[in-house]
């Protein structure tokens, strides 16, 4: 009520400067600010423009507090889009949509768009960010660079190395000036020439500066608590959390770069990483931190978040009333597993048997196996042969006709191997335990959780809404793998294509 256009009003706030604090959770709290200006840029839209390092404090009780708001910048919502998307595109490394993100950010001039994909500044941009996320801030980035250096060059020399590393750049400009035309035999001094072109190509936005300025900040207190603090890495929560609850076009687009990169099959490291970052969210902005009394950090209230971060993806992203990418991802991988287990089966059932000339596996340690070979000669007679041992080899001709008919439905492909390769890295990751009833039990007794949220009437309801869209997927996926066998013709063509029709008119009704 007592704010005014140019009145600020601000209330005392007691704690201690977050750079001057002593306590063991600044680096957490420095992850909490970082949250906090991520959060202001790409989502609020109201940017703090005074990040110094007065301005941030620590309250006695463990939390953070940003001070003195007189100054602030509204963040337009194409430009919180536009840094996602850029986000993304240096986390999986797809330079050739950097050029394209300068522009959207406003660092190029629309009509200097092919200049910049021309010039090879995103290999340089990929580089910096490669050595920044590696952490350590400016002293360890420098080592990090020399041992590349030293590695390219094969010399430990530093004048050695300045002069190597001098030579390829002027020699990667002069390329670059030939590429746009230009006679570097009478470019007196090509760096200055290249120099002069780059400001042409870049300009910086103001709220760059404000964002910049802040980070450097955050990272100089991180340093101080932590000598190989990252401030990349701490931002890599909030986009978790961001990407896998903004289900709008361009935040979904920038999601599937993330967890499926340039091809079709998932990125399972990813995906598991943005799923960790996403609970990590919640932990590292939680009120978590010291009592007034204490000098070690309350673990029950991270251990709580961390549980709540849990819920939370599960309720309101896998289980989500309206469909979202993540939970489409999880249901599509799961409905791959489903179909590549059972096509592995029933491959694996008819390998164990003689009755096709070859197994579906491409295994040939037993081609000289008796049984095989006889059924495969029997089947080669004449057919007058053939006809007038019907009456004894009836059955056996049948079961091998059958299993021919069958065998190209069953046959694992790439796609399958992949889902299972999948499963078999999950496993890894699973404790020896994780399958004991008795400890899961445990375990959900000691974190407190009620079963009455768990199996809440909206809750249930949740879950049979997914689990119809896993049937509708299945279905969907059955009637696609049998239009493929359709295209093989013959009786098994037939079947596989009435197969597909009737799978695909139970999808429409599921």
């Amino acid at each position: 009520d007592l704010l005014r256009p140019n009145v600020l009003v601000t209330e005392w706030i007691d704690g201690t400067r977050l750079d001057a604090s002593a306590s063991p959770d600044v680096p957490r709290l420095c992850g909490v600010a970082i949250n906090a200006y991520l959060t202001m840029l790409l989502d609020t839209g109201t940017l703090h423009c005074d990040p110094h390092p007065g301005n941030l404090l620590r309250t006695y009780d463990g939390r953070l507090c940003i001070l003195d708001w007189g100054m602030t910048l509204q963040v337009p919502g194409d430009l919180q889009y536009a840094l996602l998307e850029f986000i993304a595109h240096v986390n999986t490394e797809d330079l050739d949509a950097i050029p394209r993100d300068f522009v959207n950010l406003g660092f190029t001039p629309p009509d200097k768009l092919n200049r910049v994909a021309e010039s090879g500044i995103t290999d340089g941009l990929s580089f910096m960010l490669r050595q920044l996320s590696g952490g350590g801030g400016a002293k360890k980035m420098q080592e990090r660079v020399k041992a590349e250096l030293v590695e390219r060059y094969g010399t430990e020399d530093r004048e050695e190395l300045r002069k190597a590393a001098r030579a390829e750049m002027i020699e990667r400009m002069e390329t670059q000036l030939e590429s746009e035309g230009v006679d570097v035999r009478g470019v007196s001094n090509v760096m200055e020439e290249m120099s002069r072109r780059n400001r042409e190509l870049f300009q910086l936005p103001t709220w760059v500066l404000y964002v910049v300025r802040a980070f450097s900040t955050l990272e100089g207190i991180g340093l101080t608590a932590d000598e190989n603090y990252a401030i990349l890495q701490e931002c890599y929560p909030y986009l978790a959390r961001r990407l896998f609850k903004d289900d709008s076009p361009r935040a979904r687009a920038a999601l599937k770069a993330m967890i499926y990169g340039s091809g079709e099959s998932l990125d399972l490291d990813k995906f598991a990483e943005m799923a960790d970052g996403f609970a990590s969210y919640t932990s590292a902005t939680s009120g978590a931190g010291l009592s007034e009394a204490a000098t070690e950090i309350s673990l029950n209230d991270a251990d709580r978040a961390a549980a709540d971060a849990q819920k939370e993806l599960v309720a309101d992203v896998l289980f989500a009333e309206e469909s979202n990418l993540v939970q489409e991802t999880v249901v599509a991988e799961a409905v791959k597993l489903l179909d590549a287990s059972v096509r592995a089966t029933l491959s694996d059932a008819l390998d164990a048997t003689p009755l096709l000339s070859r197994k579906l596996d491409g295994d040939d340690s037993d081609e000289d196996d008796p049984v095989r070979g006889a059924i495969q000669n029997l089947r080669n007679l004449p057919a007058p042969a053939r006809a007038a041992l019907l009456p004894l080899t009836g059955g056996v001709e049948a079961a091998a006709a059958l299993a021919e008919a069958v065998a190209p439905s069953v046959k694992a492909d790439a796609e399958d191997r992949a889902s299972l390769a999948a499963v078999e890295k999950l496993g890894t990751l699973v404790p020896d335990d994780a399958g004991d009833p008795r400890a899961a039990l445990d375990a959900l007794s000691a974190s407190g959780a009620s079963l009455a949220d768990v199996a809440s009437p909206e809750a249930a309801r949740r879950a049979g809404l997914v689990g119809r869209r896993f049937a509708a997927a299945l279905l969907d996926r059955v009637g696609t793998r049998s239009a493929e066998a359709a295209d093989h013709g013959g009786v098994s063509g037939s079947v596989a294509s009435a197969v597909a029709d009737l799978s695909r008119a139970a999808r429409d009704v599921v």
